[in-house]
């Protein structure tokens, strides 16, 4: 598989093309955020380029970033044998241009995203959570999302039904002494007198 050279990417798109690298065999080009449904239509029907399937949809969150989410396109022409990846940029507000016009199994990529880093697609015609459950807070794929999350969810006998509590941390965190492979033992183990100078046991 080839990816498309950024000089071929540059003579279809013309000024619709922000930059174009390449690095270890792949082409990545960079375009306006509301240029990216003309862009992912002309990438499609040109000839030299004929990219009809989007492989995959997905997030990247730079939260030092005033735009932190990169929304980045894979894209396949199985006729030429070609790849070339598509990156704009967003923030929290900005609406991004859905690409279902162009492909429609664009869909659940846009939901995922909306899910997991809280990217909004304008022009969407069922845009929600697709992978978590009702409810819930936040979107997990962000950095700054915490590893606990905010609730949990568990069954209670008593009620009868799922219920969501807030996170309860069932032990303090510990510190770990990674260089034992005891750490945390409260007795003696045949041979630690060796290392202790202790005298040898009867």
């Amino acid at each position: 598989m080839q990816y498309l050279p950024s000089a071929t990417a540059g003579d279809v798109l013309g000024p619709l093309l922000g930059t174009a690298s390449e690095a270890f065999g792949e082409t990545t080009i960079t375009v306006a955020t509301d240029k990216i449904v003309e862009v992912l239509r002309k990438l499609r029907d040109d000839e030299r380029c004929q990219f009809e399937i989007l492989i995959d949809l997905c997030g990247v969150d730079y939260p030092q970033r005033a735009q932190r989410f990169d929304v980045v396109y894979h894209l396949l022409s199985p006729r030429l044998n070609l790849r070339l990846r598509v990156k704009i940029t967003a923030d929290e507000a900005t609406q991004v241009p859905s690409a279902i016009p162009v492909f429609p199994n664009a869909d659940w990529y846009e939901r995922e995203a909306y899910d997991m880093f809280g990217i909004l697609f304008s022009g969407h015609p069922d845009l929600r959570r697709l992978l978590t459950d009702y409810g819930f807070q936040g979107h997990p794929l962000r950095k700054d999302f915490p590893l606990t999350g905010y609730v949990e969810v568990r069954y209670d006998d008593e009620k009868k039904r799922v219920v969501y509590e807030p996170v309860k941390l069932t032990q303090d965190f510990r510190t770990f002494d990674f260089e034992s492979p005891w750490e945390g033992t409260t007795y003696n183990l045949p041979g630690d007198e060796k290392a202790s100078g202790l005298p040898p046991k009867a």
